[in-house]
């Protein structure tokens, strides 16, 4: 299975996933190029769909439906996981609410779209307001193995780990994952993410020192990922 990464309105990060001839475009904001790069290798976008539906993720349905004649996938529709078949290999879409009601990942064998889920180096903004699903989101995708390529819905990496240095100053960890750090395609492994994203370095060891000078709440993971919410 490959990927291919498209920037659109700055920061924004859109993707043509893809085995052989057949593709599903992600997150199209990019329609145009993403169109001429299929076409240039043969590729029938067969699916369009996305990881939310928040505007800046949705832009591009339209164009991409009526150029390629593509099924429509309604992500808010994915309520389990399901699988789509291209050229006989498979992306799997499963729901990880938190950032929205209606977020959705994807996953191939070596890699996630995960939206505005898991950013490379930070998460989004729990605008749904469950942080529990939120965090039960998080949790599977940190159970994936530490190799798994981590494709997000926008490159925030330099000014995360700006934050992520006020949080832990102390972490080498952020050093090693701005030194691998690269606008094309913007991109980190899961195991990357463990070291350096604070936000889901509440199993850390430091993580934890650090939350219990602040007298807060360290007993469960809930409790400690709850904490580093409402901290930072």
């Amino acid at each position: 299975m490959n990927i291919e990464q498209f920037r659109y309105s700055f920061d924004n990060l859109g993707y043509l996933v893809y085995s052989g001839s057949c593709g599903m475009a992600i997150d199209g904001g990019a329609a145009d190029a993403m169109i001429e790069f299929a076409g240039s290798r043969k590729i029938r976008i067969k699916y369009v769909t996305n990881t939310h539906t928040h505007n800046d993720h949705t832009t591009g349905n339209a164009d991409l439906l009526s150029k390629t004649g593509a099924e429509w996938i309604d992500c808010k529709t994915i309520r389990s996981d399901r699988l789509f078949d291209l050229n006989g290999e498979s992306v799997r879409a499963f729901p990880t609410p938190g950032h929205t009601r209606d977020s959705v990942t994807f996953a191939a064998d070596h890699f996630l779209v995960t939206g505005d889920t898991l950013f490379n180096g930070t998460v989004g903004n729990c605008f749904s307001g469950d942080l529990r699903a939120f965090f039960q989101s998080l949790k599977r995708l940190m159970a994936f193995p530490g190799t798994t390529r981590i494709y997000a819905g926008h490159d925030y990496v330099e000014e995360s780990m700006k934050y992520a240095r006020i949080i832990e100053p102390e972490n080498t960890g952020i050093d090693d994952f701005l030194n691998s750090y690269s606008s094309d395609p913007v991109t980190s492994t899961l195991a990357d993410e463990l070291k350096a994203n604070p936000y889901i370095r509440f199993n850390a060891p430091e993580m934890i020192e650090n939350l219990k000078r602040k007298n807060v709440k360290t007993d469960s993971e809930f409790e400690r990922f709850e904490a580093i919410m409402e901290l930072y």
